[in-house]
């Protein structure tokens, strides 16, 4: 088995099934001939997507469906996929993608010249044909302030480069990595439901000397309309950061990033009860409490 293409899904049904035959439709060949197989984590989803895939597993042998019993949140999920993935590699695919090449071969291929290499991030377009900033820097102090300061999306940190390139972390939207490299590091952090887990195992990656490359020659439309909403991910991701910092950093740096959370948290609730917004005061409230 070369490929194991992991999907993790909660209440996306029309997402999933689409993403799930974008995959079919390039990979088909590979998917007969048992190359490349597809494992689809449904986390208790409540929209039905679980009896969906399992119409089109019929049609399709390497495809295979793991239910949960109840939402693991993303790392999680993700884990148990890849504990029953087969491939000598691992691509985490989120189910608000669309594949629109056999770019994901290519990426194998690419792996395989190249050993030292640990994780590779696929290049993701908008719906509109822009491209996302899909591989970042990691957020040390510095970093952390310039995306709590709102620049992270005017490029500072992060991009999407327009050559195979090394890169401190790469989206998990769209994640190859070795298999025995993922095994080696535990998989994903499952401490973190959702958010901050892609840059947290790059990271740890490259404390044991591996590599991340971000890779620009596929075809990937990323829609972004997946389980989350704005307050999920600001609390998510403020719980993200502190958790990567009290693992990965000294005490004092996280004391740091704690306040400097908390500072940028109290500024936006002070201006959503001077502009009336209280879904960015709640928000905040609760990112803090």
């Amino acid at each position: 088995m070369e490929l194991s293409i992991v999907i993790l899904s909660y209440n996306a049904k029309d997402l999933t099934v689409a993403c799930l035959e974008s995959v079919i439709s390039q990979y088909k060949k590979e998917l007969i001939d048992k190359e490349i197989e597809i494992i689809i984590i449904d986390n208790n989803s409540s929209d039905e997507s679980a009896p969906e895939v399992l119409k089109i597993k019929n049609k399709i042998s390497n495809l295979a469906l793991i239910q949960n019993k109840e939402n693991m949140g993303f790392a999680r999920g993700c884990n148990i996929g890849a504990n029953a993935a087969k491939g000598r590699y691992i691509l985490f695919l989120n189910s608000d993608t669309q594949v629109l090449d056999r770019g994901f071969l290519s990426m194998t291929d690419f792996l395989d010249k190249n050993p030292q290499i640990a994780l590779l991030g696929g290049k993701l377009e908008n719906n509109d044909g822009s491209i996302q900033p899909s591989a970042g820097k990691f957020y040390n102090l510095v970093n952390l302030i310039i995306m709590l300061l709102g620049l992270e999306r005017l490029g500072f940190l992060r991009s999407s480069p327009d050559k195979i390139q090394k890169v401190d972390w790469v989206s998990g939207a769209c994640m190859m990595v070795r298999r025995n490299i993922f095994e080696k590091l535990n998989g994903f952090d499952d401490k973190l439901f959702m958010y901050m887990e892609d840059m947290e195992i790059c990271f740890r990656a490259q404390e044991l000397g591996y590599s991340t490359y971000f890779y620009p020659h596929l075809k990937l439309k990323h829609k972004s309309l997946g389980s989350s909403n704005r307050a999920f991910a600001i609390i998510n991701i403020y719980k993200g950061i502190l958790h990567f910092y009290k693992r990965h950093k000294s005490y004092p740096e996280y004391l740091i990033a704690k306040t400097l959370l908390i500072l940028k948290a109290e500024v936006l609730i002070l201006v959503g009860f001077l502009t009336f917004n209280s879904g960015l005061r709640d928000r905040y409230k609760k990112a803090i409490s």
